[in-house]
């Protein structure tokens, strides 16, 4: 792992979009999907992942959903529903109730909360099935009220067993039992637009590979969608007090991701930097996923030196990362500091995964430096506004030549004259509008 200062670091990382031919091919489905509906989503399930179905295999029975229970151990049904507990308890302060305020003269200004409809949430197979995602995105869903969620994923997850039975156990504790065994962009598109099969959603979230991040920025507009999430990021903000074994372990935790995630530290200690870069090499020769780790740390990973940790936190806030830890003799006096960063995680012991799995924070955090305009998803993110406006006569009455005088300014006479005509027909006057 290179040791660098932060002068020769790079620190601003380049968003990927995909290329030409990924978005086209991106484009071609969608508009595939939209025009044919069942029909290009069964192709295109048998083109990609190799699996033939028909419309009536797409949806995954009770029956399944209740055998994925024998396929997992007792101890994981346990582990994700305490994990399910800790979710809960944790949105569950984030959720919002609709208000009025009754002004003295009548008038009612307010706000109208309501959960959106329905909601789509994808689920990704490939190198690595994440039940955990399950519970983070469905869990706030259910908390803001939201009636109707589905879930997608790619039907060969599991292997020739099908849907990954972790990955079916999950939704069944969180509740969810429309799920459709489709993945990809076609399962985006099929969530946007709907299909003969899959009813269309409000709002799709959830992580995946290139192909879904591209398709769900194709849909944005006519759906709402979580955000295009790109590959997973860790920052280790620590001094000399820190453990140099944690820190490259919490590193690698990352880097096993993908082989574009980015797992940096940085430190103003020489010493800590060269102990973690040794213990990275090290824990390195004993990780199962070996080789997508160690393309992760060689091409996007690096330990950063810098002169002092107020530089640190300069380098921190200017990443903005993913995920924070800060690893250091008293970290609530660096809080403060801290201005852009997803998930903060405190000390020694707050380990990244303990916020990953289980400790109830969601985990599907701003990536790629989004975290200096965006947040984890939360309950907000599955609710809709409405403001209430009442005007009393009295008000109207009070305020209706200001308005005016603005609708007016703006070269909006229709605005002005909805106003004026209500003033005049009390009595009031208004000016440039005419007799009655």
């Amino acid at each position: 792992m290179k040791v660098v200062s932060s002068k020769d670091f790079k620190l601003e990382r380049e968003v990927e979009y995909g290329t030409p031919e990924q978005n086209q091919a991106v484009k071609e489905i969608v508009f595939a999907i939209k025009k044919e509906g069942d029909t290009a989503l069964l192709r295109y399930t048998e083109q990609f992942d190799r699996v033939t179905l028909t419309p009536n295999q797409l949806r995954v029975t009770p029956e399944e959903l209740q055998a994925a229970y024998g396929r997992v151990e007792e101890s994981f049904v346990s582990a994700i529903q305490a994990a399910a507990a800790n979710i809960r308890a944790f949105h569950a302060r984030q959720k919002r109730n609709s208000w009025m305020d009754l002004q003295p003269d009548g008038t009612i200004l307010g706000q109208i909360i309501r959960p959106l409809k329905r909601v789509g949430v994808y689920v990704p197979g490939g190198k690595a099935a994440y039940p955990s995602s399950v519970l983070m995105n469905v869990i706030p869903a259910q908390i803001a009220g939201v009636p109707e969620i589905v879930m997608v994923t790619p039907p060969s997850t599991g292997g020739k067993e099908g849907i990954d039975p972790y990955i079916l156990v999950a939704a069944a504790e969180a509740g969810v039992n429309e799920i459709y065994r489709v993945g990809g962009a076609q399962a985006v598109a099929a969530l946007a637009f709907g299909t003969e099969s899959i009813a269309p959603v409000d709002k799709i979230c959830g992580p995946g590979n290139i192909y879904v991040a591209l398709a769900k920025r194709e849909v944005y507009g006519a759906v709402d969608i979580d955000s295009i999430a790109g590959p997973s990021e860790i920052v280790v903000l620590a001094d000399e007090t820190a453990e140099p074994a944690y820190v490259a372990a919490d590193l690698l935790s990352q880097a096993e991701h993908d082989e574009m995630a980015s797992a940096i530290l940085v430190t103003p200690s020489q010493s800590l930097a060269d102990s973690v870069a040794a213990e990275v090499e090290r824990q390195l020769q004993e990780l199962p996923r070996q080789a997508i780790a160690r393309s992760s740390v060689e091409n996007y990973g690096a330990i950063i030196v810098v002169e002092s940790m107020e530089e640190g936190i300069s380098v921190v806030n200017r990443l903005a990362p993913e995920h924070l830890e800060i690893v250091v003799e008293d970290p609530m006096d660096l809080v403060g500091s801290i201005e852009n960063a997803g998930a903060i995680f405190l000390g020694a012991y707050s380990s990244e995964p303990v916020g990953d799995y289980f400790a109830g924070p969601n985990h599907i955090i701003p990536t790629n430096g989004t975290a200096r305009f965006s947040s984890p998803v939360d309950v907000d993110d599955f609710i809709k506004k409405s403001s209430l406006i009442y005007y009393s006569k009295e008000a109207l009455l009070r305020d209706g030549k200001t308005i005016i005088e603005l609708a007016r300014r703006e070269g909006l006479e229709g605005h002005a004259r909805a106003i004026e005509i209500r003033l005049k027909n009390e009595g009031k006057g208004g000016d440039g509008y005419g007799e009655q």
